[in-house]
């Protein structure tokens, strides 16, 4: 078969490749029913076209390609504001240059804490001091590199404190109001809590609110320690001196503490912002630390007052107990010194031949808390390794007909700084141009994919793995996702927090999603977190990080490429009646009572508008009644449709949160909140039900005449 394809700044080698490789795609079995159906958003033609773009850039993923920038992306130590955290932005920047991308730095000034001193000690009833740092092993010479620090957590408050302890289970608003029902009092005194079921930094936010004196956070085993399996280096499980590191901070708005709303422009430039003094942000005062789960053994174990509630007890060999009594003191040191630093993003771009002002914005951030081989360079290798590919491409005359944009956020794990600040700097423009933006922090660990997205975005997600193989099946990724074949379609979850969709999606509300092809990963954020960990016991054949290089360069080419962005319209009104239903089930059990029947009705005239919207974009397709003219104008409306959520004044836990479709789970951090400003007046303020009712049927409203105008 003989097929003539077109293509801005075509040349004869790569027309030729091209036709080749058309043919392989129609003789393919695995996407035999792709070239019968056309892609969603594409004329019959530009479908065939996009089937061979695809089968190009799945032959050009190899596993050797994705180990190399592994392995080079996490030869040093990589935290934030370092110097060797230079050297892995001038390897990026080089790769994505030499891969035929328009590369651009953006710096910023961001208030930054260091490692400081940190220094526990139990003081009786006897005298230890407990460690705070990974035992290097024999086994992983990584482990031994001289930059490698101790544990601590970013944004603790400095102080020196001396006092009895308290078991406070996983440090949740819950867990502490537990305390409070026993009679608990952890006044003064040092809370000890495992790590899990809330963002780290809350734990410290609670201990504070409840006037504990500090908090030290360990990694229980009974959560991916010897419980759960053989320990690092035997096994891929936490030993006993794996140590959690991260941030604290608990804002009401993400990005450098100092610049809220506005971006972190350097200082000393001609552009200045006003920033905030230091005690206008809510800094944590009290001293905080990590540790492993040996070392807290030796303060859990010499606790002796209060059975604790069955859910509480941890994977430790003996009895938890709610305190240590008098004779149990501890003494928790830490001196966290902060300045200003320079971060820097940095930013790749295969300019649009079309459309070049509609972006596809796919990002990883790069800094770590050590290595960093899984969080966050499985993502970041990925994200380079697709760049290479494409870049060959368009080294031989291929363009996308949008611009694909690979971004590098730094300092995300201190709050998201990076790609805050990015989002803040370009917010109208993002707002003008972004189609969507996919997340690959922490991306690579394993054989399970897995999503969260947009409602929007969803079903371009499970399209694109229908034509992925997976290497572990004689199947498609799509195969492996969708194993329990009750479901109609794979689970695909809702964003929360945690990572760099939060600016974009929640933001400045550009439909995002994150996809992953994963699996546990104990070590996380730790000095084990390794090249030599990754190797042995996550991905020896290097295979996940090119399969899931496939979903993104699909997922993301589909996006660039279609004559009309296949955004779902109908998911909307499918997803936001679930979690009306959600957020009613919530109201009912606590009690609050609301009338539902306008979110209703709002709902259904939104299913309407779509569906018919749907078959009105289709039609014009298949008519091919279409120019570029036209094509740009309907896409300019689709890229308005997110923003119908955004409202100014914001949530009521906090502005910069404009979204009231989703944000984060202001209590826990990382969980998504699904219409959280009925959400919070369920949970907080039940006379304000029917005011932000109001306000989400408003925004559904605009949604569905945005859509009746396309």
């Amino acid at each position: 078969m003989a097929v003539n394809f077109i293509y801005p700044n075509s040349n004869f080698m790569f027309k030729k490749v091209f036709s080749i490789v058309v043919i392989s795609v129609i003789c393919t079995p695995l996407m035999a029913q792709q070239t019968v159906d056309f892609l969603k958003g594409f004329s019959s033609d530009r479908t065939i076209q996009q089937l061979a773009l695809e089968q190009m850039l799945i032959d050009l993923h190899k596993p050797e390609t994705y180990r190399r920038h592994l392995f080079e992306l996490t030869r040093e130590p990589n935290v934030a504001g370092t110097e060797l955290n230079r050297d892995v932005i001038r390897y990026m920047t080089r790769t994505m240059r030499d891969a035929a991308m328009e590369v651009e730095q953006y710096d910023y000034d961001v208030w930054l804490p260091e490692p400081g001193e940190v220094n526990i000690f139990i003081v009786s009833p006897d005298s230890i001091r407990l460690r705070n740092k990974e035992v290097p092993l024999e086994e992983d010479l990584y482990t031994t590199h001289p930059a490698l620090v101790h544990g601590y957590n970013a944004y603790s408050g400095s102080g020196d404190v001396t006092a009895e302890v308290v078991y406070a289970n996983f440090g949740r608003r819950e867990d502490f109001s537990k305390l409070q029902e026993m009679g608990i009092d952890v006044s003064g005194k040092i809370v000890i809590a495992r790590y899990g079921g809330n963002f780290r930094g809350f734990k410290a936010k609670f201990a504070e609110e409840a006037g504990a004196a500090g908090l030290i956070i360990y990694s229980d085993p009974a959560n991916g320690g010897y419980v759960n399996g053989p320990v690092y280096p035997n096994g891929r499980f936490s030993n006993e001196h794996t140590i959690q590191r991260g941030s604290l901070l608990t804002m009401d708005y993400f990005g450098d503490p100092l610049t809220p709303f506005e971006p972190a422009l350097p200082l000393g430039g001609d552009d200045q912002v006003e920033r905030l003094s230091l005690d206008e942000v809510p800094f944590h005062t009290i001293p905080v630390a990590p540790i492993g789960y040996g070392a807290a053994e030796e303060i859990l174990s010499r606790m002796t007052v209060g059975d604790v509630p069955t859910d509480w007890q941890g994977g430790l060999p003996f009895p938890y107990r709610l305190e240590g009594g008098d004779s149990l003191k501890v003494r928790l040191h830490v001196e966290q010194p902060a300045d200003f630093a320079r971060i820097t993003n940095v930013i790749g771009t295969f300019r649009g031949s079309e459309f070049p002002d509609e972006w596809i914005i796919l990002g990883s951030h790069f800094d770590a808390w050590g290595f960093g081989a899984t969080d966050p360079n499985s993502g970041t290798a990925m994200l380079l390794t697709l760049a290479e590919s494409i870049g060959r491409l368009v080294k031989n005359g291929y363009s996308p007909r949008r611009s694909i944009m690979i971004a590098h956020w730094d300092a995300e794990e201190f709050l998201i700084i990076g790609s805050s600040e990015w989002v803040e700097q370009l917010r109208d423009e993002l707002q003008a141009k972004a189609v969507v933006y996919l997340n690959a922090d922490m991306s690579v660990t394993g054989a399970n994919f897995g999503s969260s997205a947009a409602p929007s975005l969803k079903s371009a997600i499970i399209e694109a793995t229908k034509v992925i193989p997976h290497p572990d099946i004689h199947g498609t990724v799509y195969d492996q996702w969708h194993r329990d074949t009750t479901r109609v379609e794979p689970n695909i979850g809702s964003l929360g927090g945690g990572s760099d969709h939060v600016p974009f999606y929640m933001h400045a509300g550009i439909p995002s999603a994150g996809m992953s092809i994963s699996s546990a990963v104990p070590v996380y954020h730790s000095n084990y977190d390794t090249f030599t960990y990754y190797e042995r016991f996550l991905d020896p054949q290097f295979m996940y990080g090119p399969t899931l290089a496939n979903v993104y360069a699909v997922v993301a080419t589909r996006f660039a490429n279609a004559d009309i962005i296949p955004y779902d319209l109908l998911r909307y009104s499918v997803d936001l009646k679930s979690h009306v239903d959600q957020v009613h089930r919530i109201a009912t059990d606590k009690g609050v009572t609301f009338d539902r029947s306008d979110l209703d009705d709002a709902l259904d005239k939104l299913t309407i508008a779509a569906s018919l919207a749907g078959v009105r974009l289709g039609t014009l397709l298949d008519e091919g009644r279409l120019d570029n003219s036209q094509i740009r104008q309907i896409n300019a409306e689709l890229i308005r449709l997110e923003k119908a959520f955004l409202h100014d004044d914001g949530l009521p836990f906090g502005k910069w949160f404009q979204s009231l479709y989703v944000s984060v789970d202001p209590f826990s951090g990382y969980a998504s909140w699904m219409l959280p400003g009925v959400r919070y007046a369920i949970e907080e303020e039940p006379s304000m039900i029917q005011v932000e009712i109001q306000r989400i049927i408003q925004a559904i409203e605009q949604l569905t005449a945005q859509i009746n105008a396309i």
